[in-house]
């Protein structure tokens, strides 16, 4: 599965760097994160509870910064385990381009999931992908702006 698009954050570069890089806030973002902890400067680990169609799994995994060219862009990967419900695993590569007061955060988005959850079907599997992605960037621009409830 892949999917693409940006967000227009109205903040500087340098505050959505800081941000992306900050695991408090992005545990508030991503939805279903009930953990997420640095273990290095490149690499966390999560927690994240998921409810696709008819299948709730808790995942448990390992997310990795790599290729940084601060502040400008870097690739997120993360793979992670929810036992009987199977894995998912992806990559996300995420751009920052100031334009005036704003700044666009561009991403490019490829996953894979295994076991019960693929079972399910691709256009179920997409169209969740799409609705927490979209959830994700949403919640992160309120927080980088300081709007959010």
């Amino acid at each position: 599965m892949e999917m693409n698009g940006s967000e227009r954050i109205a903040a500087s570069k340098e505050a959505v760097w800081a941000a992306l890089n900050d695991p408090a806030i992005l545990q508030q973002c991503i939805p279903g994160c009930q953990k997420l902890e640095k273990t290095s400067d490149n690499e966390m680990t999560a927690t994240v509870t998921l409810k696709v169609g008819p299948v709730k799994a808790s995942f448990n995994g390992k997310v990795m910064l790599t290729d940084i060219d601060a502040p400008n862009s870097y690739r997120i990967t993360g793979e992670g385990a929810g036992g009987v419900a199977g894995f998912a695993k992806g990559g996300a590569n995420v751009r920052l381009e100031q334009d005036a007061d704003i700044t666009v955060l561009h991403y490019d988005v490829d996953a894979q999931v295994g076991g019960k959850i693929a079972q399910l079907g691709s256009r179920l599997i997409d169209s969740t992908a799409k609705k927490l992605a979209g959830e994700f960037f949403t919640k992160f621009g309120n927080v980088v702006t300081g709007t959010a409830g």
